[in-house]
């Protein structure tokens, strides 16, 4: 502190102004208990100014209990000639509970040994520290009990957390599916280009979520095509460091099947509507014997032997989208996408 008999100069004025309004809380009180300073962030935790607790007691402010608690602390620091870390719960103005952590310590002020104190408030930082917490608590049991295949992905498309059912998914162990890269999971498929750009174009955060189609593979080496929600993490970086990826619809699984053509699969859209081989064959402009060869050839593809179990082959290999009417491919854009 400042020697303050007259016409002494002020020692240190500008770290004595710096002090008066630093947000940590200092004072400083005589060893009985009455403030000789304070600054404007200690006095605040008392809903006052400095004045009106220079010159006062502890009792003055604190809780009888309290009182004593800190006045036999204050002795303790006196008598041990060194620093205490302390931690102060106070009751803010408008009632909450409050916290602020520091250290009190002995110094010399006009020859007199007296108790500093200096506190950071850390109140805020708390209750945003546990309302993280009950976030990241209510994300993992969503994540865990919703029965969802889910993981969370790095910008790099590493697997950061995932779900039990995303395990079950791949016929992997949740330990072994966490730290893989997303593309090993993923089947080769003509889509696969275009999902790498819609990737590129989520991580660049050009757009922030979107749905997308992909055939999954799993360690048995079969198939299913699902549906798939990736939605970034975040918005303060320029580039999206998290997606979460979580399957919503998904194929039954099923052994790799040749790639069909883009005509075929309109014959098999046709077929699941209802048309006849005529309709078809109408609606495509092809000869009536071109859709008869395709759809003998469909059959042979797809080991289905009648028209019924054609269709249902088409719906349980992922071929054909599980929600959309009139029926379509499961590769096209989904008609509610927002990418």
């Amino acid at each position: 502190m400042d020697d303050e008999r007259p016409g002494t100069p002020r020692r240190y004025a500008a770290f004595a102004g710096l002090a008066d309004l630093a947000p940590a809380a200092a004072f400083l009180r005589d060893r009985d208990g009455r403030y000789l300073w304070a600054n404007h962030a200690y006095a605040h935790l008392y809903d006052t100014v400095p004045d009106e607790l220079v010159g006062k007691y502890i009792e003055d402010f604190d809780a009888p209990a309290e009182a004593v608690r800190f006045r036999a602390l204050d002795q303790e620091i006196l008598r041990r000639g060194a620093p205490v870390r302390h931690t102060l719960d106070y009751r803010r103005p408008d009632g909450s509970a409050g916290r602020a952590v520091g250290h009190r310590f002995p110094v010399r002020e006009n020859a007199r040994t007296c108790v500093a104190g200096i506190y950071v408030d850390i109140t805020d930082s708390l209750r945003a520290m546990v309302q993280w917490q009950e976030a990241e608590d209510s994300l993992q049991a969503l994540r865990d009990h919703s029965g969802l295949p889910c993981a969370l992905l790095s910008a790099n498309g590493r697997v950061v957390e995932a779900s039990a059912a995303a395990a079950e998914l791949f016929r992997l162990s949740l330990p072994d599916l966490v730290g893989r890269r997303a593309h090993t999971l993923l089947a080769p498929d003509p889509g696969l280009d275009r999902l790498h750009r819609r990737w590129n174009s989520l991580i660049a955060r050009r757009t922030r979520r979107l749905e997308t189609c992909a055939v999954l593979l799993d360690t048995q080496g079969r198939q299913r095509r699902a549906q798939v929600h990736l939605t970034t993490v975040g918005h303060s970086a320029a580039r999206a460091r998290y997606v979460w990826a979580v399957v919503t619809h998904q194929s039954l699984a099923h052994e790799a099947h040749p790639s069909l053509t883009a005509a075929q699969i309109r014959i098999l859209s046709l077929l699941a509507a209802g048309s006849t081989n005529g309709d078809i064959a109408t609606s495509l402009k092809l000869s009536r014997q071109t859709v008869d060869y395709h759809l003998s050839r469909l059959r042979e593809l797809l080991g289905a032997a009648t028209r019924p179990a054609l269709v249902a082959r088409a719906y349980v290999l992922g071929i054909l989208a599980p929600r959309a009417w009139p029926p379509r491919s499961a590769t096209a854009a989904h008609p509610l996408s927002t990418a």
